[in-house]
């Protein structure tokens, strides 16, 4: 089958999209996009990997699935386009960022009243090297998970095995539980893992995510073999 991918992935995820899995999944996808308003828009599904080509992958953040409203979701885990309101995950990860090392997102512009408004769109981290996968690629308009066990956790788990496999001393920042149930499919014997909750209100709130200092962490690893951290 083939499927528009950046060329280093498509060479090593060429055998899945041949899988009865992945034709049927493509089945699916097609006929919900055909009948329903789904996002992301069909062309930004594989912006993840379009957007960080394998030989540069230096960190993983693993999400559920895309955001489900209108305009936001661009094929990123958690960011959402220029010029969207901030989700609150979203809110959350920026204020660890700068309690963490002090970095806050750049302003588009301010309203009549002063009001900053953030660029939540996370393509600043993709193109160094941030692979920002969604565990489920694509949502039916406000019905989050509606595309979840249709095959496309099968396909993602193939993506993080790959990336373990094909890459070396790579940091994993897994939040919540069903991202650290993907622990197993890592070689922690050379990338690092980082577990934390979700950065969602629900579980942010309850403790663990604020104060979690991923960002610092996953930077200082980085420097220690010789890469160049992340700018948050």
């Amino acid at each position: 089958m083939k499927v528009s991918i950046e060329p280093s992935w498509l060479e090593v995820l060429q055998s899945e999209f041949d899988k009865e899995y992945f034709i049927k999944l493509t089945h699916f996808v097609k006929s919900e996009y055909s009948n329903n308003v789904c996002y992301p828009p069909g062309g930004e599904i594989f912006n993840a990997f379009n957007l960080c080509p394998l030989p540069n992958v230096k960190v993983v953040i693993l999400g559920q699935d895309p955001y489900h409203g209108s305009g936001q979701a661009e094929g990123l885990c958690f960011s959402v386009k220029e010029g969207i309101p901030l989700p609150p995950s979203l809110v959350n990860i920026f204020k660890e960022v700068k309690d963490d090392v002090g970095s806050v997102p750049p302003v588009i512009f301010s309203d009549k009243i002063g009001k900053k408004m953030y660029n939540g769109s996370l393509r600043r981290w993709a193109k160094q090297g941030v692979l920002l996968l969604n565990t489920t690629l694509t949502v039916r308009e406000h019905m989050p998970l509606s595309h979840q066990h249709q095959g496309w956790e099968d396909f993602t788990d193939v993506v993080i095995r790959k990336v373990s496999e094909e890459r070396d001393r790579v940091v994993f920042l897994l939040w919540g539980g069903p991202a650290r149930n993907k622990k197993k499919l890592i070689d922690t014997s050379k990338h690092l893992v980082l577990e934390s909750v979700h950065p969602s209100p629900l579980s942010a709130n309850r403790g663990g995510w604020f104060g979690n200092h991923h960002f610092s962490l996953c930077n200082r690893w980085l420097q220690q073999q010789g890469m160049q951290p992340i700018e948050w």
